[in-house]
């Protein structure tokens, strides 16, 4: 029986169609003579590297997530407690509106409820109505401020901070403190009624839902210690907000209560016989999942790593506990830290160290920060070591020496650099409380600010409106001179590199002409910004509190934040060309070129004598050269 067989399709000979020519391979990339600019491993290499943390974030926060979603799923009673927590959230959300004494009606329109419910709490606080410290600042304030609705809360929150001297405020402990800051933030960026008439109710009043922006927390939360810098505040709230659109109130509430954690248990932290008394424990590194290396002759021992104010502790953990903690000193002219990679048999396969120094080889500590969630352990611990150096370094240059006797002619003066210590503390503190929210959208070294001002275009001018901060205050005494005369003691609108100059602070204190021992002091852009450096409208509470203008720092902020606008703009440029863009560079490279290479062809030509007349005097003219040359020689 005959079985039929499928027939089998072979593929068709390939023919060339006659009138169609074989495309040409491309021949540049063989035959160019031109090579490929040299690119900038490193900052190509860092930008991967950021995009891969941010990636490791993304999957971490997916799987956390994931994890949650999943517990609630098991979990039958959890609808319940979400709809508990959200009456929960609701309720604290509720703000209390007092007894109406202001007057709402101002020549620009009506205050909103926010201002209203802001002015006459703070006033509560003051001990006063709303309507007295209205009149109040009517008396104190300028003439064009008067009918000013954000000027007069300003005045109203200010007045009551600028009762406090403490480095972190006490009353955030308090829910109630918590929300009267926000619903003021929130009153200073919409300080007058949409609806131009009278408020209708005051019942019920929430600030569920509503969100901050950028310009009224960085202009209300810097003025609560410990809460912001004005130096770091606007990337502290892209950190918080994220891709989000504003701050909400439940964000600003868990920032606060992770800060307060934080100082809490620096606080309950006792050092115990292993470090020195005087040290304030800042940050602890310990964890059975995520230790810490110390890495020596390409050897990694785990253990325990403390930061203080003042110095590394590092425990190692042996196999009998832990051993004796090994100390290195932070406060050291020549300390420095730096990233670092590690490996076996020095190998540096992983980007995840850094190089910590005391001034010599000996005090050297290479430690690794074993990171598999993505929160970027390694560059908030370069962070919170290189504030640490950078304050000391900032002590040195531009404050007076531990013996000067010149601290006790200047009331406040001897407490300058345990402020400047506390200022760092803080710093460290709110990117850890960022740390533990997860709420790092932001590079870590732009959230401290002694180490991100050491390296900030401008830097420098507000480093020295700091020092006037720490250190300026009234003076006691008018000290003799060698002649015996008393100096002359000069505004801040005098040039302060003119070398007799004092400089001031807004509120009148003095900051001494002889411990202006830096060089930045003598720069042009220094010399200009204290030039103009004075109030020249508001009301002056304190150095740091101003209704209706800014300190001496945030007007120095100004200044650095354009200058570092235009520098990322560059940067951005920069690496956007070298990573992307290089067929420009090429193309760049070229046009250099180009004069190079039509003289080459010029002389190609005179070579070859296409033109005689030209190749002549060509020849006529470098003898001429050349015989001189030997006639100038053989003269000498």
């Amino acid at each position: 029986m005959l079985q039929l067989q499928p027939p089998r399709f072979l593929p068709l000979p390939r023919r060339r169609l006659a009138g169609r020519r074989r495309r040409a391979r491309p021949t540049l990339a063989l035959n160019s003579k031109w090579k490929l600019p040299d690119v900038d491993t490193d900052a190509v290499r860092g930008r991967v590297r950021s995009w891969m943390s941010l990636a490791r974030g993304a999957i971490a926060d997916a799987a956390h997530a994931a994890r949650e979603r999943a517990k609630h799923k098991e979990d039958p009673e959890d609808g319940k407690k979400k709809q508990r927590k959200e009456v929960a959230v609701e309720e604290q959300a509720l703000v209390a509106v007092p007894e109406v004494t202001v007057e709402l009606r101002v020549a620009q329109g009506w205050l909103s409820l926010d201002a209203v419910v802001s002015i006459e709490q703070f006033a509560r606080l003051n001990g006063l109505t709303g309507r007295q410290v209205q009149r109040i600042f009517e008396a104190l304030a300028p003439e064009h401020l008067h009918n000013d609705a954000r000027s007069l809360v300003e005045y109203s929150c200010f007045r009551y901070l600028s009762r406090d001297n403490s480095d972190f405020h006490p009353n955030l402990k308090e829910l109630a403190f918590q929300k009267l800051v926000f619903v003021t933030m929130l009153a200073w960026e919409d300080p007058y009624n949409e609806v131009d008439g009278p408020l209708s109710s005051l019942d019920n009043y929430s600030v569920l839902g509503k969100l901050v922006g950028e310009d009224a927390f960085v202009r209300i939360a810097p003025a609560i210690a410990g809460v912001a810098d004005a130096s770091t505040a606007h990337y502290l709230f892209r950190a918080l907000v994220g891709a989000e659109k504003g701050l909400s109130f439940d964000l600003w509430t868990t920032y606060l209560a992770e800060l307060l954690k934080v100082h809490h248990g620096r606080q309950t932290h006792k050092m115990g016989d292993i470090f020195l008394s005087d040290e304030q424990v800042l940050c602890i590194g310990s964890s059975k999942k995520r230790p810490v290396l110390k890495w020596e002759e390409n050897t990694a021992w785990p253990g325990n790593l403390t930061l203080t104010d003042k110095a590394l502790y590092f425990e190692a953990i042996g196999l009998s506990g832990t051993k004796k903690p090994m100390r290195l000193d932070l406060t050291d002219r020549n300390s420095r830290v730096e990233k670092a990679k590690v490996g076996p048999f020095g190998s540096k396969l992983f980007d995840s160290a850094v190089s910590v120094s005391s001034g010599s080889t000996s005090d050297e500590w290479t430690l690794e920060f074993v990171d598999f969630s993505g929160e970027m352990r390694r560059e908030v611990w370069l962070a919170f070591i290189s504030e640490m150096i950078s304050v000391y370094r900032f002590i040195r240059e531009y404050g007076p020496g531990d013996n000067d006797p010149a601290i006790h002619h200047v009331y406040g003066a001897h407490k300058g650099k345990k402020r400047a210590v506390s200022s760092a503390a803080n710093s460290i503190a709110r990117l850890q409380s960022l740390q533990f929210i997860r709420r790092l959208h932001e590079d870590p070294a732009k959230l401290v600010q002694f180490s991100y001002l050491s390296n900030a275009p401008f830097g420098d001018v507000v480093l020295q409106t700091l020092a006037v901060k720490f250190w300026g205050g009234p003076l006691i005494t008018k000290v003799k001179s060698a002649n015996h005369r008393s100096p002359q003691w000069h505004r801040s609108s005098e040039d302060p590199s003119s070398g007799h100059a004092h400089v001031y602070d807004i509120d009148g204190s003095v900051y001494l002409r002889k411990w202006m021992t830096s060089p930045s002091w003598a720069s042009s852009h220094s010399a200009n910004f204290w030039r103009n450096s004075s109030v020249k409208h508001g009301v002056v509470l304190s150095k740091s509190l101003v209704v209706a203008d800014k300190n001496l720092v945030e007007k120095a902020m100004i200044n650095c934040k354009e200058k570092r606008k235009v520098v990322e703009r560059t940067q951005a440029t920069i690496v956007a060309a070298t990573i992307e863009g290089i067929p420009s560079n090429i193309d760049l490279f070229k046009e250099l070129m180009l004069p190079f290479v039509i003289m080459a062809e010029k002389f190609k030509k005179l070579q070859r004598w296409e033109n005689p007349r030209s190749t002549i005097c060509f020849l006529l003219l470098v003898h001429t050269v050349v015989f001189r040359a030997e006639r100038t020689r053989q003269a000498r």
